[in-house]
């Protein structure tokens, strides 16, 4: 190669930027979701759900696999594995007869039942998942915790009481309404009744002042009937008296 003359192999950052570039595009970071925990009274059952994203379609080498590590232990053990379309349970441990498999491959879902509960099953349950490409991914953990009887969660409660007054809340706001369109309609039919009243009252002086008028000749026709009959019968009276006197 000439002196000067400038190098064509790319530098070893590039490079592995490069690697890095391509492999992010093959491996996806995998997300798991789990509960964070969970109830569960003696002798009944529980359900422990776990799902996950990715960014690939499922995969025929889609595996599952649960660990629990009891209360206060240190090491967790394999308790549930499931791979190639089939559901395996470990054969060591107290949940060997114990677990059943109720997830849904093609639904992203991988949970399992744990029957008959026991207050040694306290502790913690961890599901990982790995579908190919996507094998990067943190796991996720669900803390079991067994009751003689299961209590009331505080989020039930608060959730409860929240309902509780928002219901008082809309009931109080159905019956301001339901009394003040009561009242509005009351007040509109009294408005109505005021009016026709109103009419009524002066059709009814309407009326009178026009029979009033008709009357008034009516009146002095009858007196002016009146004043000449008394009239011919005072003159008729007077006439007889002088042909009375004439006699005499």
């Amino acid at each position: 190669m000439a002196a000067g003359a400038p190098s064509s192999s790319p530098s070893p950052i590039l490079a592995a930027l490069l690697f890095s570039s391509l492999a992010l595009s093959r491996v996806q970071a995998i997300v798991v979701y789990t509960d964070k925990e969970v109830h569960g009274a003696v002798g009944s059952q529980v359900t422990l759900y776990c799902s996950f994203w990715s960014s690939e379609w499922v995969s025929d080498d889609l595996s599952f696999t649960w660990r629990y590590q009891p209360e206060g232990g240190r090491d967790a053990i394999s308790i549930f594995h499931y791979a190639k379309g089939q559901p395996y349970i470990d054969e060591v441990g107290t949940f060997k007869e114990r677990i059943q498999w109720v997830g849904d491959p093609y639904r992203k879902d991988g949970s399992i039942v744990i029957h008959n509960l026991d207050y040694s099953d306290n502790g913690t349950f961890t599901c990982d998942v790995k579908n190919p490409p996507d094998i990067v991914g943190k796991t996720s953990q669900v803390t079991l915790y067994v009751f003689e009887k299961v209590p009331t969660r505080y989020g039930v409660v608060l959730g409860a009481v929240i309902g509780g007054v928002l219901g008082v809340v809309l009931l109080a706001l159905l019956l301001f309404y339901l009394i003040r369109y009561c009242w509005l309609r009351r007040q509109a039919a009294l408005q109505r009744r005021l009016s026709a009243m109103e009419k009524g009252k002066l059709h009814k002086a309407a009326k009178d002042s026009t029979k009033r008028g008709r009357q008034t000749p009516v009146l002095y026709a009858m007196l002016d009937h009146s004043r000449s009959t008394k009239a011919a019968s005072e003159k008729k009276a007077k006439g007889l008296g002088e042909s009375r006197k004439d006699k005499k």
